[in-house]
């Protein structure tokens, strides 16, 4: 192998690096951002509503809804994603079975986008502060 082929694989090994770098920064500036939205969003439910319901998740087939421990607030009309009282960020799926009949599902928190739906297959985008603002105008 010629030292110009070996110094082009370099070169580009790093600037993938670089990339991938720089998009997880960026992703980790809109996750703070997002929080930050969700954050003064419960804080104003928590005094003037609207009151949390408890949340329940999809089936990984989307034929059914299971019971989940966690109270707060559905994002999409359609109840695929959703935000806790405390200002936790969950996307609502779980596993089907027979397990999930008999006990809540366990959902685990994930960090927040900006825009809701980005890049899913669907291609139906929102933006995080239109769906808090639906939110808001229900207690009204």
């Amino acid at each position: 192998m010629s030292d110009d082929a070996a110094r082009w694989r370099e070169e580009r090994r790093a600037a993938a690096a670089a990339h991938a770098d720089a998009l997880a920064r960026r992703q980790r500036a809109e996750s703070a951002q997002a929080s930050a939205l969700i954050a003064a969003f419960v804080e104003e439910a928590r005094a003037a509503g609207p009151p949390p319901v408890e949340l329940r998740a999809r089936t990984y087939d989307g034929r059914s809804q299971v019971r989940t421990r966690v109270r707060g607030w559905y994002l999409r009309r359609n109840e695929t994603v959703g935000i806790d009282t405390e200002g936790r960020f969950y996307v609502l799926s779980a596993p089907g079975g027979l397990l999930a009949r008999l006990r809540p599902a366990e959902l685990e928190p994930s960090d927040p986008p900006l825009v809701l739906g980005l890049g899913g297959k669907d291609g139906e985008t929102l933006d995080l502060a239109v769906a808090l603002d639906r939110l808001r105008e229900q207690r009204r």
